[in-house]
């Protein structure tokens, strides 16, 4: 799509050069000059970073199961727990579950809890109710 964008805005602007009769022989005009536009947004400003390291065993690990504010979250949580259960028996689990669209922006007290919970865990599992 952005490689469209660009082939686009380019032709556009090939166009309207060369659709522009100039008013005198170039020679004549070297004190004129154009700005040429970046079709490209500006880049955001916060550094990219690599992903966490990942456990080599969670045998014993308190892994965070976060269910979003969709219906489907909830249940696919509970699913996940009791796999992981069944297959390490050792391991903790905490559920994070968030009755609001966005976690950390729409309510500090729930910020400050999941700021908490997320520092509480060795990992985290998300589950997304779609």
């Amino acid at each position: 799509m952005k490689k469209f964008l660009m082939l686009l805005t380019t032709t556009a602007l090939a166009i309207m050069v060369v659709a522009v009769p100039p008013k005198a022989p170039l020679a004549k005009e070297a004190s004129e000059q154009l700005e040429v536009l970046s079709p490209w947004a500006e880049v955001d400003p916060i550094p990219l970073r690599g992903i966490s390291p990942r456990l080599d065993n969670l045998e014993g690990k308190k892994i965070g199961l976060f269910a979003n504010f969709k219906r489907a979250a909830k249940p696919i949580a509970d699913v996940i727990e009791s796999k992981l259960k069944e297959k390490y028996p050792t391991i903790q689990t905490s559920l994070f579950h968030s009755t609001l669209p966005n976690v950390t922006e729409t309510e500090t007290v729930n910020k400050e809890k999941f700021i908490a919970w997320i520092k509480s865990v060795d990992a985290v599992v998300g589950a997304v109710g779609d």
